[in-house]
């Protein structure tokens, strides 16, 4: 248990980190897009999402597992002292990346104005699809970056480059929307963004990393042999993110074809708040990765047990509440963030993020699971389920229900691969959710929320002081309803003090609610 307690505090400062980077930047964005979607009109922001979806598919084809073979490999190769064998897996990793991102780049290019008119209709959309072309590329130098960051677990410098991108971002799309580019505008800023965050993060990687690990490795590098092996761990799980990549986008062109600009417009709206989410999705998912990496199952098949069970429950404790708050204050948040013209984005927004619910069973930490112990064939064929469910449904529900067809497609094609990806880690390694635990706090958070929809419901007042009022009930509600119902006990509240113990003013401002928490268990369990 102290090991687990160790690597949990080793990840939270990772998850810290990442957290401030993603909630930093998502932050950031947040700001940059508040303004953006009062300068531009639904119908602007539906063709620039139409635009992406091009080369978003073709960054499918791009990676074939290498950004996660740097991780996996950077951080298995630490671990067994062997830094000086990293910077070859680096530097192989960096080239394929970017060769591969170069190519699909000027391919995309060359095919923009028939994608634009053939498939999409929309010949307007031709030289946004080119701009948002060079992305491929770009997007290439970032992630290699940041894979190693993580590898080496500088999550901080992973941070840096987020935020980097997002203030670039967040500041030229606004301003080149308002001097009148429109469209065009937020997909120039939207590319220079990732150029410039490329860039910078190649700079530090190699002035913290690369400069340091090149001393210890003068050996010529043998490129083809690395990228070998890099490839034979990195295409299966390649193949999966490809299946589920190319689920998403022919849902996507379904969307363009089926789809209004306006509709598709306030569908990106509700997206945007569902990011709220991925400040802890993202930190946690990352930072799984290398920490299921560092356990041998078949000598640590009870600490690998331990890790997969506190990861869902802790996280759970957090997620679930944000989830369910967001969509009892749907409305409010949106008309007091985005006003009144994106009508539709508070209903979508609700129905969106019922997918995060399933984080309960062991969703979220499922995918790092797999790829930390290597069993990247089977996330393939759990990806390959995904997508023989997700085919037949959206053409059945999306041309008839629309953007509401595409968001129930999304949350019912995933439930199948959930479910038999959680039983075979059970089957192979005892692995599991804490079930009870899992609905307890489900429990909990339903009543929070049904505590602030009677309140804000009796609120007749703006709905800026609906979303300060409701946020609070939400919040004072589950901090009394959590222990109460046993979603969380002494024990839990103790091992997350634990964990959370080196992140400074952080880990006191955690402290507040966990004491509250803390102070109404004992009443309960120990003065019955």
């Amino acid at each position: 248990m102290q090991k687990a307690l160790e690597i949990g505090k080793k990840s939270a400062t990772g998850v810290f980190q990442l957290f401030i980077g993603v909630a930093g930047s998502t932050l950031i964005m947040a700001i940059g897009t508040l303004i953006l979607v009062r300068l531009i009109t639904p119908e602007e922001y539906g063709l620039y999402s139409i635009a992406l979806i091009p080369a978003y598919t073709a960054i499918l084809f791009r990676d074939w597992g290498v950004n996660s073979a740097i991780t996996k490999y950077t951080a298995s190769l630490r671990v067994e002292n062997k830094e000086e064998n990293i910077y070859e897996i680096i530097v192989t990793g960096i080239l394929f990346e970017v060769t591969a991102g170069l190519i699909l780049s000027i391919i995309l290019i060359l095919l923009s104005n028939s994608i634009a008119s053939t498939i999409f209709s929309r010949p307007e959309a031709a030289p946004l699809i080119a701009i948002a072309s060079t992305t491929i590329f770009a997007e290439a130098l970032l992630r290699a970056t940041q894979s190693s960051f993580t590898g080496f677990e500088r999550m901080e410098l992973k941070s840096l480059t987020n935020i980097c991108q997002a203030i670039v971002k967040s500041t030229a799309s606004p301003f080149l929307v308002l001097i009148g580019y429109g469209a065009l505008g937020v997909i120039l800023g939207h590319t220079v963004s990732f150029l410039i965050s490329a860039i910078v993060g190649l700079v530090i990687l190699y002035l913290t990393i690369i400069r340091k690990i090149k001393k210890k490795n003068p050996q010529k590098i043998s490129i083809t042999k690395t990228l070998k092996k890099m490839l034979h761990y990195g295409v299966p799980l390649s193949l999966s993110w490809i299946i589920t990549g190319l689920l998403a986008q022919f849902y996507a062109f379904m969307m363009a074809i089926y789809c209004t600009d306006t509709v598709i417009g306030n569908y990106q709206a509700a997206t945007q708040f569902a990011t709220v989410l991925t400040f802890f999705t993202i930190p946690v998912s990352t930072v799984l990765f290398p920490a299921f990496s560092k356990i041998n199952p078949k000598s640590e098949l009870e600490l690998l047990q331990t890790v997969f069970t506190s990861s869902v429950k802790y996280m759970s404790l957090m997620l679930v509440p944000t989830t369910v708050a967001m969509m009892v204050l749907s409305k409010p948040m949106v008309s007091t963030l985005f006003g009144e013209k994106w009508r539709d984005a508070p209903f979508l927004l609700t129905l969106y993020v019922i997918n995060y619910l399933f984080m309960i069973f062991g969703s979220l930490s499922l995918g790092s699971l797999l790829m930390g112990l290597g069993e990247t064939k089977t996330q393939l064929k759990l990806s390959l389920i995904n997508f023989l469910f997700g085919v037949p449904l959206a053409l059945l529900l999306i041309p008839n229900m629309g953007i509401v067809g595409l968001i129930l497609t999304g949350i019912v094609a995933g439930i199948p691969s959930i479910c038999l990806g959680l039983y075979w880690v059970w089957k192979h390694y005892k692995v599991k959710a804490n079930v009870n635990s899992s609905f307890r706090i489900l429990a909990a958070s339903t009543l929070a929320a049904t505590a602030t929809f009677l309140v804000i419901s009796l609120i007749t007042y703006t709905d800026w002081i609906q979303l300060i009022i409701g946020g609070l009930t939400f919040l004072a509600t589950y901090v009394v309803t959590a222990p109460i119902m046993g979603a969380i006990n002494q024990a839990d509240i103790y091992n997350l003090r634990m964990i959370f113990s080196g992140l400074g003013i952080i880990s006191k401002l955690i402290n507040v609610p966990l004491a509250l928490m803390e102070k109404l268990s004992n009443e309960i369990y120990h003065n019955p």
